[in-house]
């Protein structure tokens, strides 16, 4: 039944069709669109999809699979309003033709972890900080192969794109996503504009919407906007930082007035286990054959294993810890970014930093010296490891991660697994034109 509250959105926009969305297993997000007069049959039954079409989903013999919508994603989309043919959205759970959830549906892959992690009696917060670059089209519509402005990091008076920012934060308002902030990041035509911490599933909702919403107005201002991951050589790539909490009965378990940092050790613990599982994580954190060319250093892109209370160079940051306010302490790993599917990222986070809660790990001492300084020396004989440093790498490192390759499955883990050796197997063979301008004469 609809809510009375979705009834009325509908009749007051006069919305004639309505997207069912949802995300393959690499976090591309995925549609059906349905009449407005079909909207109540399928939220009574649902809506039938050929999921053998759809990445690392269903074999051809199992391909029945329908979408059964949560109401509470409901949203009319704002740049369709006032049209002929207003749309809405709503994000869609996947279930196998007998009711059960799909064990491949990256929204029920969190879900199993966040039910392990509250029959520990923890709920995961998390809040991602998420970069992209904005590009010109050409009137051909192809894409200028250099970013949009030359503006840096917080600049005001060279940024071309504030007016940009303006549009996607109030389409994002439209959406229910809390902006906390916007503003220029430190490469030229690079941007960052965060939301407010939720749950996990609220979360990695948002963090797909935002994807699409941005992309959407960006297009329509006659821009691109891309969450590739190093875009440009020589300036920064594009991270997703990522901040995380537990609480348990209401209150942070991060946070201990009595430490000297206002650590608990809890967080000590959770941070153990991420820095633990880091190197098979980073083959779902940071997906693809161009995440490595942002993993360097350098560019502000931590790839040493190791955590500070203040470090920015470290792969987990703890931002300073406000006693005034307890509920916003937190941990941040630094080394995501945007290509990542949302719901699969979290699940590794989570499922990594309970492993360190329940086995009660202890972490390494903290580097509060830049990492970026020390010489190589310095870092051998701090006994300070380093993240993959290719695709290849990180997809070794998972399958020898019984813990990462769990939380996906074991059918999901091969899929995912032989989508991304298939990726890397065609980089690995693709000859470059740096190749042919570097060794084409000369042999």
């Amino acid at each position: 039944m609809l809510s009375e509250e979705v009834r009325k959105e509908i009749e007051i926009h006069k919305v004639k069709f309505v997207h069912l969305q949802f995300s393959d297993l690499l976090g591309t997000l995925k549609a059906v669109t349905i009449p407005i007069h079909q909207l109540e049959e399928v939220i009574e039954n649902g809506k039938w999809f050929d999921g053998s079409s759809v990445d690392g989903f269903a074999r051809i013999s199992e391909s029945d699979m329908f979408l059964k919508l949560d109401m509470s994603t409901f949203k009319v989309i704002p740049w369709s309003k006032g049209n002929e043919h207003t749309e809405a959205r709503v994000i869609c759970d996947i279930l196998t033709p007998d009711g059960k959830p799909f064990e491949g549906d990256p929204r029920y892959i969190l879900r199993k972890q966040m039910d392990k992690a509250k029959e520990l009696g923890f709920d995961y917060c998390v809040a991602p900080e998420v970069e992209f670059f904005l590009m010109k089209r050409n009137d051909d519509g192809s894409l200028e192969q250099m970013p949009h402005d030359k503006g840096g990091y917080f600049d005001q008076t060279i940024d071309g794109d504030a007016a940009t920012r303006h549009a996607m934060g109030i389409a994002l308002g439209d959406f229910g996503i809390d902006v906390e902030a916007l503003h220029h990041e430190v490469a030229n035509g690079q941007h960052e504009i965060n939301f407010k911490y939720d749950g996990p599933i609220k979360s990695a909702d948002n963090t797909i919407t935002f994807k699409y919403v941005l992309k959407m107005v960006a297009k329509e201002l006659g821009l691109h906007a891309t969450f590739m991951a190093k875009p440009f050589e020589g300036i920064n790539g594009s991270g997703m930082h990522t901040n995380q909490s537990l609480f348990k009965g209401g209150k942070n378990a991060f946070f201990d007035e009595q430490d000297q940092y206002g650590l608990s050790e809890i967080a000590e613990n959770f941070v153990a286990g991420q820095l633990k599982h880091i190197k098979a994580m980073n083959a779902i954190i940071n997906p693809t054959v161009n995440s490595y060319k942002r993993l360097v250093v350098g560019y502000e892109a931590p790839v040493y294993i190791s955590w500070g209370r203040t470090n920015r160079s470290a792969l987990i940051r703890i931002p300073r810890v406000n006693p005034a306010s307890p509920n916003s302490t937190r941990c941040e790993l630094r080394c995501p970014d945007p290509t990542c599917n949302p719901y699969l990222a979290y699940a590794v986070m989570l499922a990594a930093g309970m492993d360190g809660v329940k086995n009660k790990l202890t972490p390494p001492k903290p580097v509060e010296e830049s990492t970026y300084e020390m010489t190589p020396e310095e870092i051998v004989n701090r006994g300070i490891d380093t993240v993959p440093r290719n695709l290849r790498e990180a997809l070794d490192e998972l399958s020898k991660d019984e813990l990462i390759k769990s939380v996906l499955g074991e059918d999901m883990f091969k899929r995912y697994y032989d989508i991304k050796m298939t990726e890397w197997d065609e980089f690995r063979i693709h000859v470059t034109d740096w190749e042919k301008e570097r060794y084409m004469e000369i042999y």
